[in-house]
């Protein structure tokens, strides 16, 4: 090997982590940019969602990473818009590490995203293995004990999702028992047999150094393959209803944000309930004078979540609501006005709707396709 050609930088590598909705991969994200950040590392973030306005995206911007975002469609069918994302972000300075955060609801990814970056796109990458995350309450819901809330058509993705994963990830462990873990994971070898299962916690950081090993594994050429019916697919999708709004919020005396936060979740989970609607995703940040917060919701039963604290008070604030919710659209848009008019009388804040997108998801149709190394439309 000559001089020249060791001394030739490596190409960036390219990581992708998917899992349902709520499954904690912004989180999961955010502690991987950190620990490349740490190691001297230059490292880029695309996020993905069907609208504009994404919570995660101005959170990760608040951290100080360099975020690109493909909003309008997933990155399956929107292939062009991930690689000009990629290479936007990489106009300041070669990254070393690419994230790619998929929206929450899609799959088929490695025939869609990963064989095209790999055969069809032009630019050198590493393709790290693809991961996703799995939520335990999903899990237990959906893989073994029933009822997990959605339809059979929106958990046929969730499952689809670990079937073509190579490697899973089992989130949230710091809020289980070791015979509870045990038992999941006895769920996911049943159903997803020779799938490895790493056990984290995006919160807490445990399992992250186990991971950061994973995702420095080469890719065998040889991945699955994975069946995918897309009519099923697409009315998964559809039956959620799917919303990003974004409020400008006005008080005559300095309110507490962290407050006004949980409660705004907490009525909107009380209305979500009333309507027997369960949430697969729900989140508000609220910002101001340089300070961010975070609210969440992680199931329709669990508590809000206050999983960054603002820590501060202001007359004058923006918060943006993303939400994804097995019900109407029309009903979920109506549910959030409403929460934001309640929220703003029990805090005595006028508060704006200035954007609001309600919708469900269309038809996926992949730009993309590579089955057996071949395209397939």
């Amino acid at each position: 090997m000559t001089k020249k050609a060791e001394s030739m930088p490596l190409a960036p590598r390219f990581i992708m982590i998917g899992g349902f909705l709520g499954a904690g991969k912004t989180t999961a994200i955010a502690r991987l940019a950190n620990h490349y950040r740490s190691l001297g590392k230059r490292v880029v973030i695309v996020t993905n969602d069907q609208a504009a306005d994404l919570v995660d995206t101005l959170l990760l911007r608040s951290h100080g990473f360099d975020v690109g975002e493909v909003a309008g469609s997933c990155f399956c069918c929107d292939f062009n818009g991930l690689t000009q994302a990629v290479e936007s972000l990489g106009e300041a300075g070669r990254p070393d590490v690419i994230l790619a955060e998929p929206v929450g609801s899609c799959t088929d990814l490695v025939a869609t995203v990963i064989r095209p970056l790999e055969q069809i796109y032009q630019q050198p990458l590493q393709i790290a293995p693809y991961g996703v995350i799995i939520k335990p309450s999903h899990g237990f819901k959906i893989l073994g004990e029933g009822g997990g809330g959605f339809s059979p058509k929106a958990e046929y993705i969730f499952r689809k999702q670990l079937e073509e994963a190579d490697f899973v990830v089992l989130n949230r462990i710091d809020e289980l028992s070791p015979e509870r873990v045990a038992e999941i994971e006895g769920m996911l070898e049943r159903e997803f047999p020779g799938i490895p299962v790493l056990r984290t916690s995006a919160l807490t950081g445990d399992g992250f150094d186990e991971l950061a090993r994973q995702l420095e594994n080469s890719v065998s050429p040889a991945r699955r393959q994975m069946d995918v019916d897309y009519d099923t697919y697409a009315e998964g999708e559809a039956e959620l209803g799917w919303l990003n709004a974004q409020a400008e919020c006005d008080a005559n005396q300095k309110v507490s944000l962290d407050q006004f936060l949980v409660g705004l979740i907490a009525l909107l989970q009380g209305q979500l309930l009333a309507h027997q609607a369960e949430v697969a995703h729900l989140k508000a940040i609220v910002m101001a004078d340089g300070i961010q917060g975070v609210a969440n919701l992680i199931s329709s039963q669990s508590k809000p979540v206050l999983s960054l604290p603002a820590g501060g008070q202001a007359k004058r604030f923006d918060v943006v609501v993303n939400a994804r919710v097995g019900i109407a659209p029309e009903r979920l848009e109506a549910i959030v006005r409403d929460a934001f008019m309640l929220v703003g009388e029990e805090f005595a804040v006028d508060c704006r709707v200035k954007t609001l997108q309600s919708f469900r998801p269309g038809r996926p149709v992949p730009t993309h396709r590579l089955v057996n190394d071949a395209a397939s439309e």
